[in-house]
């Protein structure tokens, strides 16, 4: 089985977000089990010079954008068993960033086409074109529109994963032959709602669509959660499967994370205690080892659940001995809030506008507990590291987090959770996360616990294996 992996971003070469460490790991989670999986994202500036030495030149080919021909220098990476093509073109690629340009939509509609264009001349023709986002979203709609009768193409199938809904690639009806390069008989692909949806065509010309998590497969289909695709997914229906995304737990490992202050485990987990006082002394909180220590390490953006933060946060301070770390940036109101707060409880809450890994290394490693009370979360990453790193999640029940975290007031839970996007009811689940935590024995049976819980990419790496070979066998 031959799978080429279509992306936008990818990590270790060039990440914003969940996307880069999905497409990161996944294929390589693919390899292992013996699947020819190999990955093709755009030649970006940004990509440090390190990686760029080991490139090795395939060739260059001429790419159709609509009535005119771009330059698309092929070249290929080898790294860790995976085979990685990365696609150039000055003129789209060679600039600061990797989204929020002007010309968006022509820059991946270019990309789009040169992951069908480049299949000849590389030496692999896959039967699973895996895209994800919209980003990638035209190449089913391409192959369907141009590439499916076209020899050398013949049955190749395509998926298209949704990782966050919100971002669908909209814009006028202009573009369909100007920039797409299609004609008015498949306007009907791609027309949603007035405009060019790039996702709606995917989900319409690809032969499985599939989100990062069973819940959040359900949620998509009612119009609070879809951002308007509803309608579409709902017809659409019978080809959508969520399927939980993973961490790469050789990335993700306090037993070897070079940027912990003391490596422990879950057998081992001693040094836990050490990360926190450390952690404490580091970022400017007063070091006591019986406090718990709440963590949130995220985009500081409504979305994520920060309004609810903000109507509570004082009133949990006053009323218990927490401490709270902050780590990331954001909108305006909440950074600005997150200062006042700092300033006026010193030693009880440190705030750092950044985004720094090896930072949110060291305060996964020392938390005790990591707040995450996202509105929508369509898997989450975060809390599978906080796992990972025994940092006790308190999450609200939503997309992928409540599909990994589970209430430990049930008694064989790994973290503690609420149901409604609520401020209290958050509160609620924070006060009881704090008296978990005053049973120390009891909380260290709870940390073991959700150190031992998998989230590695095994069970999801074998569960797109069988949707692919479903797939293909038609």
């Amino acid at each position: 089985m031959k799978v080429l992996y279509a992306v936008s971003e990818c990590k270790p070469f060039l990440a914003s977000g969940g996307l880069g460490d999905v497409a990161g790991s996944l294929p390589q989670a693919l390899r292992k089990r013996l699947v020819g999986c190999r990955v093709v994202m755009p030649l970006y500036d940004g990509i440090k010079q390190e990686y760029k030495d080991e490139m090795k030149f395939i060739t260059h080919i001429s790419v159709p954008v609509a009535w005119r021909r771009q330059y698309c220098g092929i070249f290929e990476l080898r790294r860790n068993g995976v085979v990685y093509y990365f696609l150039d073109n000055q003129y789209y690629f060679k600039r600061e960033g990797i989204y929020g340009h002007y010309d968006d939509a022509e820059r991946f509609a270019f990309f789009s086409r040169a992951v069908l264009e480049i299949i000849p001349f590389i030496d692999f023709k896959p039967d699973i074109i895996h895209c994800n986002d919209w980003q990638t979203a035209l190449v089913p709609v391409y192959y369907s529109a141009i590439y499916a009768t076209m020899p050398g193409y013949e049955n190749i199938k395509t998926v298209f994963t949704i990782h966050n809904i919100q971002y669908q690639g909209k814009y006028g009806n202009e573009l369909l032959e100007d920039v797409i390069g299609l004609s008015e008989n498949d306007r009907r692909l791609l027309e949603y709602d007035g405009c060019i949806n790039f996702m709606k065509g995917a989900i319409e010309a690809a032969n499985k669509v599939t989100t990062v998590s069973p819940s959040y497969a359900k949620e998509i289909l009612d119009p609070w959660y879809s951002h308007g695709l509803d309608t579409i997914l709902n017809e659409r229906s019978w080809k959508l499967q969520g399927i939980l995304n993973g961490i790469g737990y050789d990335m993700y490992d306090p037993a070897t994370d070079k940027d912990i202050y003391a490596h422990y485990s879950a057998d081992k987990p001693k040094n836990k205690a050490k990360n926190k006082a450390m952690m404490q002394k580091e970022f400017g909180l007063e070091v006591k080892p019986d406090v718990p220590v709440v963590a949130m390490v995220s985009r500081l953006v409504a979305h994520k659940g920060f309004d609810l933060v903000k109507a509570v946060l004082e009133e949990i301070i006053c009323t218990s001995d927490a401490q709270f770390i902050i780590l990331g940036t954001g909108e305006w109101q909440f950074e600005s809030f997150f200062k006042d707060i700092a300033s006026r409880y010193p030693g009880r809450v440190s705030l750092t506008l950044a985004f720094r890994p090896d930072l949110a290394s060291k305060i996964y490693a020392g938390s005790d507990i990591f707040l995450m009370p996202s509105k929508s979360e369509p898997c989450g990453l975060s809390q599978m590291i906080a796992l990972r790193y025994g940092s006790i999640p308190v999450v609200r029940e939503t997309g992928g987090l409540r599909d990994t975290v589970f209430d430990s007031g049930l008694g064989e839970g790994n973290g503690f959770t609420f149901p409604t996007y609520n401020a209290h009811d958050m509160m609620h689940a924070l006060r009881r996360a704090f008296e978990g935590y005053s049973d120390h024995d009891g909380w260290q049976i709870l940390v073991k616990r959700a150190m031992s819980c998998d989230c590695s990419w095994a069970k999801s790496a074998n569960e797109y294996i069988k949707m692919y070979k479903e797939l293909i066998k038609g």
